[in-house]
């Protein structure tokens, strides 16, 4: 894949002069069935449209689990494959595919895999993949600042801020310990989670009695705020995080807002985006 190091130029100089080109962006997301969700979506794409004024926008969702559950309720969803041989058909000769996943996981590994395959084909002129989230020690000081940020203002230094990453078995979760680290440096009652990695609720919940925790809020640590931020993180059920934490005395206070819905981090997306597109030409 390549990545792209270099100047940024702005969207008005990245477009101009480029009639005999058709360009397009596909924006890839593991997807959600949860309609809370579409709060995130319509904002990437109204910070996308507005950064790329000139270039179509399409979605498509790598999860088959969340697509087939969306089928069975009317709505068909796009799989990147699917996506990007409807932009041939459209006649689309340069795409850049930026991922809103959080970490270059199984999931991104799939979506370089489509990307490499669409490249070998020869579909596009040119089709280049953008990183995910965390991928530098500069998206991570960003994210760390922009976490930072977003805490409720009514929290106070005592409370533990708890956020649910994903969580992979792929070796990219360690970006997730990495941030937590880097956080704690800053705060160090912010501790961050996975539903299927490490660190688990388990370790976390050892972590924050330790140290005495009284309250804690629960933010999820992905794009949406979807069924695991509603279910695992807090929902009502014996092993969501809410429950675990309140039945070992901790008051839990969830956010349901993705990390989509803020602009600092969408502006991490957009950034790697951007030099997709410079890079396209």
């Amino acid at each position: 894949m390549l990545i792209a190091t270099f100047i940024v130029l702005s969207p008005v100089n990245i477009l101009a002069g480029t009639a005999e080109k058709k360009v397009g962006i596909l924006l890839v997301s593991f997807g959600s069935s949860e309609s809370s969700a579409q709060a995130a979506y319509k904002n990437i794409t109204r910070k996308v449209v507005r950064s790329f004024p000139d270039c179509p926008v399409r979605w498509a969702y790598t999860s088959s689990i969340i697509r087939k559950k969306m089928a069975k309720q009317g709505t068909n969803l796009a799989s990147p494959e699917m996506a990007l041989a409807e932009m041939i058909d459209e006649g689309f000769s340069h795409v850049a595919v930026q991922s809103l996943h959080i970490i270059r996981g199984a999931e991104f590994d799939d979506l370089l895999r489509t990307v490499e395959a669409f490249r070998m084909m020869k579909g596009f002129d040119r089709i280049i993949l953008g990183n995910p989230l965390l991928t530098s020690q500069s998206d991570m000081e960003r994210a760390v600042a922009a976490i930072i940020d977003e805490i409720p203002p009514e929290r106070k230094a005592e409370d533990a801020v708890l956020l649910m990453g994903h969580g992979s078995r792929h070796p990219s979760n360690a970006f997730y310990a990495a941030l937590m680290f880097q956080l704690q440096l800053k705060d160090p009652n912010i501790f961050i989670g996975t539903v299927d990695g490490y660190p688990d609720i388990g370790l976390i919940r050892k972590l924050l009695l330790e140290k005495n925790i009284k309250k804690a809020y629960l933010l999820p640590l992905m794009s949406v705020s979807g069924n695991h931020a509603k279910k695992d993180m807090a929902g009502n059920d014996d092993d969501s995080w809410k429950t675990i934490l309140t039945k070992s005395g901790i008051q839990c206070i969830p956010v349901l807002k993705g990390l989509a819905e803020y602009d600092a981090f969408v502006d991490i997306w957009i950034d790697h985006l951007e030099k997709c597109m410079r890079h396209l030409y």
